[in-house]
Order: C-alpha cells, then sequence, then structure tokens
C-alpha cells in the first residue's frame, strides 16, 4: 500500500504560486466590481431628470410605443457612452491624469457659464442684446 503525499509545506513554491493566483483573481473582482458599481450608480443619478429622460418621456407618451422608445434611448446612451469611453482612453494615453481631470473642469465650468447664459437670454429675450447674442 502506498502512503500518500505529505501535504504541501506553505513555503512549497506551488502553494505560494497558487495562493498568489486566487489572491489576484479575488483583487481582479473585487476591482471589477467597484469599478462597475461606481459607473453605473454615477451615470444613473447623473441621468435621472436628465434632458435625455425627459426626451424619453415625451417620446413614450407621444407615440405610445414605449418598448421602442426604450430600445432607441437605450441604443443611443450606450454609443454615446462609447464615444466618451473611447475618447476617455485616448486622452488617458496622452496627457497626464491631473491634467485631464483639470481639463474635464474646466469643460463642466464652461459648459455651465454657456448654460446659464442661454437659459437667461431664453427667460429674458431683452437679456440678448446686453449680453451680445
Amino acid at each position: 500500500m502506498s502512503s500518500p503525499s505529505p501535504d504541501p509545506l506553505p513555503n512549497d513554491p506551488q502553494v505560494s504560486a497558487a495562493a498568489t493566483t486566487d489572491q489576484g483573481q479575488a483583487n481582479d473582482t473585487g476591482a471589477f466590481l467597484a469599478t462597475f458599481a461606481t459607473t453605473f450608480t454615477t451615470v444613473f443619478l447623473a441621468e435621472l431628470g436628465d434632458k435625455t429622460q425627459l426626451a424619453a418621456l415625451l417620446l413614450s407618451a407621444q407615440s405610445g410605443r414605449p418598448l421602442l422608445v426604450f430600445i432607441g434611448a437605450s441604443l443611443a446612451l450606450i454609443s454615446s457612452s462609447l464615444v466618451g469611453v473611447l475618447l476617455g482612453r485616448w486622452l488617458a494615453r496622452v496627457m497626464p491624469a491631473h491634467q485631464l481631470e483639470r481639463l474635464a473642469g474646466l469643460l463642466m465650468v464652461g459648459l455651465s457659464l454657456w448654460l446659464g447664459r442661454q437659459a437667461v437670454v431664453h427667460l429674458n429675450p431683452l437679456s440678448e442684446h446686453l449680453l451680445g447674442g
């Protein structure tokens, strides 16, 4: 009768490699879930009450075909998100993260000022003359 092979020792390279692989997979899974949850939550909250959601609401009410509106709006959101992801990936390659964050902040401030100006002009047509529009 053959004796069972001894249990591997804790400092055995095969055991260490297996443990490292398991830890790496656990870290990859944790990073995946964290990135996914953060992205989903951020986009979901940003889109609530957004003009895209309001447009989908109106189109659904007008057309009476909510499933088609849902499919169309979903494909549009996926497509615009793809553009953002690809542009973000490219920008991350050509500029440092701190510059990318600064650029995103400046774009948000610029967009806010432009939208604020549009709102003022829309609410008060006489202000268009004052604001140079």
